[in-house]
């Protein structure tokens, strides 16, 4: 049986000797290779994160263009813009918005606008830093078409449209181009949708096409009495020319007044009691209408004498 050999200090210290040696040359070129490669292979994942829009980017608030796509939402509720001013404030922004790159290191808006807005808002109020950049995730849509549909399903979903906001975005997507017509805007933006809600916002795209500017609250009108304002301008040439009129002439201060006046253009006006089956005129001002149940005797010139004196001779003994 062999004798194990004790290490002694000579051994050990030639043994510390030879760890200390400097590695051969082709050891670290190996290791810069394996170095690089390395690098090589992040920086082609982060290109292609980047692209995919997989990878968070900070950009300039003034790097990006709000403008890019005519946005679906009219108006930002105030209050819902303040909670989320507060809540940036507070805690950041949490939901990157979503762009796609321009020429010239610009960036186009397709949604997040309420976010952008908030972030403007904090930055031009603070002056802090920290509110000068937004986080956003770089697309790369195939077609405008599909910018449309990323920005209007963000929003369905973050705070949903009004009938008027759906109406009006398919409506100036036929206008840009985007979609050959009105029905094929409407499936390619709101496919999803069921197709009773897609009739509802057919329904209100010509109320858009004829009141869109004339209306101060757009958006607070009502499914109810925009599909009545969509029936009632089908059965007539003139209504939505009139009401046009009216509230461009009126402009109304309130949504309250505004939708007064949208529904005393959709009253119908009452018809002339001279039309009445029964009525005849005894003279100006006076009418009467016989019945099987007797006689009425009404106008502007049946004045309280007068019926005082009709009342006493019907009174008085024959």
């Amino acid at each position: 049986m062999a004798k194990r050999r004790r290490l002694t200090p000579a051994r050990i210290g030639m043994w510390e000797d030879e760890a200390a040696t400097p590695a051969a040359p082709i050891a670290r070129v190996a290791g810069d290779a394996s170095t690089v490669s390395a690098l090589e292979e992040v920086t082609a994942e982060l290109a292609r994160a980047r692209s995919e829009g997989r990878l968070v980017q900070a950009l300039p608030l003034d790097a990006v263009d709000e403008g890019y796509l005519v946005r679906d939402r009219i108006l930002a509720d105030d209050e819902d813009l303040k909670a989320l001013v507060d809540s940036i404030r507070a805690r950041g922004q949490q939901t990157p918005i979503e762009v796609v790159a321009l020429e010239g290191g610009r960036y186009g808006l397709i949604s997040g606008w309420r976010r952008l807005a908030a972030l403007r808002r904090l930055q031009a109020e603070t002056g802090e830093e920290s509110f000068a950049l937004v986080q956003a995730l770089l697309r790369t849509p195939e077609t405008a078409s599909d910018a449309y549909v990323a920005m209007v399903e963000e929003n369905e979903i973050r705070v949903g449209l009004t009938y008027f906001e759906r109406a009006r975005i398919a409506l100036k997507a036929v206008e840009q181009g985007v979609f050959a017509d009105r029905r094929a805007a409407l499936q390619g933006l709101f496919g999803s949708a069921s197709r009773a809600r897609r009739s509802k916002i057919g329904s209100f795209i010509p109320v858009v096409a004829a009141l869109d500017g004339a209306l101060r609250f757009p958006a607070s009108l009502t499914e109810r009495l925009g599909l009545r304002l969509a029936k009632a301008m089908e059965g007539s040439e003139t209504i939505a020319q009139t009401l046009k009129q009216t509230l461009l002439r009126d402009a109304p201060a309130s949504l309250e007044a505004e939708q007064a006046l949208i529904s005393k253009a959709l009253t119908p006006p009452p018809k002339p009691r001279g039309n009445r089956p029964g009525m005849r005129e005894l003279r100006p001002g006076l009418s009467v209408r016989e019945t099987a149940k007797g006689v009425t005797i009404s106008g502007a010139a049946l004045t309280p004498e007068l019926k005082a004196q009709l009342l006493n001779w019907l009174e008085s003994p024959r």
